[in-house]
């Protein structure tokens, strides 16, 4: 029986804890599948516009 370290069960505590703080103002700002289909869209934008600045410094 694998038992995990304490040091393991901190680090994804720790991981969990971050992703929950990335992801809620995120899901606080879709209040409707509409909203939330607007979000990644922008976000899609964000990184294509991102994409493109790096491509053209090249």
């Amino acid at each position: 029986m694998h038992i995990p370290t304490i040091r393991r069960l901190s680090a994804r505590a720790l991981l969990l804890a971050f992703a929950f703080a990335a992801l809620a103002p995120m899901l606080s700002a879709c209040n409707t599948t509409a909203g939330a289909g607007e979000d990644l869209s922008a976000a899609g934008r964000g990184v294509t516009r991102g994409a493109d600045k790096v491509k053209s410094g090249l």
